[in-house]
């Protein structure tokens, strides 16, 4: 299957330091799986020949004010880990986008990421659509959470959903691996960066 870059974005999710880099409050926690699909430098490639291929590139940063009042006063689940670690505070390091993958001109960049489901508290939806986007193509941070929430929802909303299976990292080689295995052929086409840059066409 080729891929028309006119009507075809990239999702970044959360390439944020607090994930990527070394000091990063929830490095260590995905590391192990970062290292082992080598994400960073396979999404540095992809992007660079899809920007130049014409595709559209999205950021997908998750942010919060200090002192996180955006979101409930008693966080459960993944979003109270991101609030006791002190994650993605506006304004700090931690949530900037990381050097190697920074907004260049022409890129989006959406605003409002409060939870895990990248179209849910955002105008993802609006921007893909005014743009004529049919194919979303995801990577970023965490397999099994935001990316997974993002790729379900861009499958009801009717998008051909891709999952770059090798652009993706968790908090563990298992959950990454199950997620891949099990869920994301249900809700999109897996492939690796490799793959998905040959086909653009």
């Amino acid at each position: 299957m080729a891929i028309d870059p006119t009507t075809t974005a990239i999702v970044l999710i959360e390439y944020q330091n607090d994930f990527t880099s070394e000091g990063g409050v929830l490095h260590g926690a995905v590391q192990e799986v970062m290292d082992k699909t080598g994400m960073l430098a396979n999404t540095g490639r992809l992007v660079a020949a899809a920007r130049a291929a014409g595709v559209t590139i999205v950021h997908a940063p998750i942010s919060f004010a200090p002192g996180y009042n955006e979101i409930t006063s008693h966080p459960y689940g993944i979003l109270k880990g991101v609030v006791d670690s002190n994650a993605f505070v506006k304004g700090g390091w931690g949530a900037e986008i990381i050097d190697e993958l920074a907004p260049q001109e022409g890129d989006i960049v959406v605003e409002g990421k409060r939870g895990l489901d990248t179209f849910a508290s955002t105008n993802l939806d609006f921007i893909l659509r005014s743009k004529g986007i049919k194919t979303i193509a995801l990577g970023g941070f965490l397999t099994n959470c935001c990316v997974e929430s993002t790729m379900r929802t861009g499958y009801e909303n009717g998008y051909q959903v891709i999952t770059l299976q090798d652009c993706l990292a968790a908090t563990s080689v298992e959950e990454h691996d199950n997620a891949i295995r099990y869920d994301f052929p249900m809700f999109s086409e897996p492939m690796t960066s490799t793959d998905f840059a040959q086909r653009i066409g």
